[in-house]
């Protein structure tokens, strides 16, 4: 009977083992994920991407570099006083031969009220076009706005 009271303490054993195992490979692919993987830097998404990158971090003059003549000419700065977005989220691109549309869900995390954080969410779009071959941003949904230069008021 001995052979048998060890048996199942053994099996036992062993299943709990392999839920600790699976708990700590979970954890581990969980805390390691990382960053989301680059666009291709050719792609409307990826130019979208990279501009919002650059925004999130307060990389201005990178930004910058992403857009049309005519973005950085109706730009009236940053907005300064409203915390930047916490993520962007991808939803679609429309690729035309020389427009694209690309589709985003914009998420704030303002300070923490009296509740704990909290956050909201929009959908807007990017317009961009093509100029010399390489997309440009040439519409930029307002809370992504950035630009180091203010123009002259006419």
């Amino acid at each position: 009977m001995d052979h048998t009271a060890r048996r199942p303490d053994r099996i036992l054993l062993a299943l709990v083992g392999v839920v600790a195992l699976l708990v700590v490979v979970a954890l581990a692919v969980v805390f390691t994920r990382g960053q989301p993987a680059p666009l291709d830097q050719a792609s409307p998404a990826g130019v979208v991407q990279r501009y919002s990158t650059a925004v999130i971090d307060g990389d201005i003059p990178a930004a910058e570099t992403f857009l049309t003549a005519g973005a950085r000419s109706r730009c009236y700065g940053s907005s300064s006083g409203e915390p930047r977005p916490a993520r962007i989220v991808l939803i679609s691109t429309t690729e035309r031969t020389d427009s694209a549309t690309v589709r985003v869900s914009i998420v704030q995390s303002p300070q923490r009220g009296p509740f704990g954080p909290s956050e909201y969410e929009m959908e807007d779009a990017f317009s961009l076009l093509k100029v010399n071959g390489q997309w440009m941003i040439d519409q930029v949904p307002y809370p992504l706005m950035a630009c180091t230069a203010v123009p002259a008021k006419p």
